[in-house]
């Protein structure tokens, strides 16, 4: 017996099969993956849907209701470190599917709210952490577990999930909005989240050796690693150790600034702001939706450029580019959808997650078989950004009536982001030792 046979006995892992089948099975569980987060991703289309809804049933000022998307994209990040490790030691379908369940909790009792407590804990901490640990950081651990060619690029059709969820959830929920209020919208968020669960749980697998395969494009079978205990110390010592070098901060600001400028900014005040200038809002989601439908066209096609271009120079152009076209959007935005606006929203769609792909290949560059926690980490600065300017959003638009200034604001910070980009070293750091694998 040979000894790659004998670890794979030792592990558990079945016997690798002769020939891989024709597909190989990764592709599948990328699919399944791809499913998982767009049906997860319903729920980050709600934000910019109800702020106005709840400060008129509630008379909640729109930065308490920022705050309590602040928490939400705050725990999103902050979870995302720690459910990489969990999923090292429990396995992907476990934590997935926990995640799920408590995402169509979270969404369920906010069904039921009279107080804007209430909106904190069920839309804020409860949706927060389920997300958070169905956050990129699980699509960074499935490409790291099934693929070693192709990383770029099913790195870039896994990010391009989210917006595919952005961009078939936006228009129902927004019509449901509308039409018939905010409270059926809350519960098709929780319903989607529910009907993956099952999907997740028989589909998908967690390392290619349970089904007797090595990574798409590995030059020998792998055994499949012993559950790691630990995982929080774990995630924590990998954080500390990835501290102590100058590309983890790097990362770490750059992402802070593409959370400030999309998910926390544009994802959460286009619609307001829109309406503030008398936009229909269905006309404004759909608007938002289509530039989910662009973004999953520049992931992509970020994921195929990582693979063949440097990361870091490739940063630097998508902040720059973010940058200029948000100086331009406050004089965009008008009661009716004209071509400047389409021309804003296909260039920035276009950037709206591209700066994923290249972000996670450093990570991996500079931190090995770590890579997926750091990036979780770095996922975390990315959604704290998100969440500081969710909160001054919603509070710069009660004090100055408008959100023109968080729009110059921002575009000033992705030219900041450009030139970090830019300072990352290429040279690759020894892998963090003694933070396990």
């Amino acid at each position: 017996m040979t000894q790659t046979t004998d670890l794979s006995a030792r592990s558990g892992s079945p016997e690798p099969l002769r020939r891989p089948p024709r597909v190989h099975r990764a592709w599948f569980v990328a699919a399944v993956t791809f499913v998982t987060i767009t049906g997860a991703a319903a729920f980050a289309s709600l934000p910019g849907l109800l702020i106005e809804p709840l400060h008129e049933r509630f008379d909640w000022s729109r930065g308490t209701i920022g705050f309590a998307v602040s928490v939400n994209l705050a725990l999103y990040g902050l979870t995302a470190p720690f459910a990489a490790a969990l999923m090292d030691r429990f396995g992907i379908r476990r934590v997935v599917a926990v995640a799920l369940t408590v995402i169509a909790v979270g969404s369920g009792l906010t069904v039921f709210m009279t107080a804007s407590w209430q909106l904190i804990l069920y839309w804020g901490v409860l949706v927060g952490l389920g997300s958070g640990s169905m956050a990129l950081a699980f699509a960074a651990t499935v490409t790291n577990r099934w693929f070693v060619r192709r990383r770029g690029l099913v790195t870039g059709i896994l990010t391009a999930a989210g917006a595919s969820g952005q961009l078939v959830f936006l228009p129902l929920l927004s019509w449901l909005v509308e039409n018939h209020g905010w409270r059926p919208a809350a519960v098709t968020v929780a319903l989607s989240a529910l009907a993956v669960v099952p999907f997740v749980w028989l589909l998908l697998r967690d390392h290619p050796a349970d089904v007797g395969l090595a990574a798409y494009g590995a030059e020998g079978f792998t055994p499949k690693p012993e559950p790691v205990p630990g995982a929080a110390r774990r995630a924590v010592t990998v954080l500390f150790r990835a501290a102590r070098t100058g590309p983890f901060w790097l990362l770490a600001g750059t992402f802070a600034i593409c959370g400030a400028s999309t998910n926390g900014l544009v994802k959460t005040y286009f619609i307001p702001a829109a309406h503030d200038h008398h936009m229909p809002v269905t006309a404004a989601a759909s608007l938002l939706a289509v530039i989910g439908v662009f973004d999953v066209v520049g992931t992509i096609a970020s994921g195929w450029f990582t693979d063949r271009f440097e990361a870091r120079r490739l940063l630097a152009v998508y902040y720059a580019l973010r940058g200029i076209s948000l100086l331009f959007l406050p004089v965009l935005l008008a009661p009716s959808v004209h071509p400047p606006m389409l021309f804003f929203i296909v260039f920035y769609g276009l950037d709206w997650v591209a700066t994923v792909p290249p972000t996670i290949a450093l990570c991996r560059e500079h931190y090995g078989d770590d890579s997926a926690i750091v990036f979780g980490w770095v996922l975390a600065s990315h959604q704290v950004g998100a969440a500081v300017v969710a909160f001054v959003g919603g509070m710069a638009r009660d004090v100055f009536g408008s959100y023109n200034v968080v729009w110059y604001a921002s575009g000033a910070l992705c030219a900041v982001a450009a030139l970090m980009a830019l300072v990352i070293r290429r040279k690759p750091l020894p892998r963090l030792e003694g933070a396990g694998v």
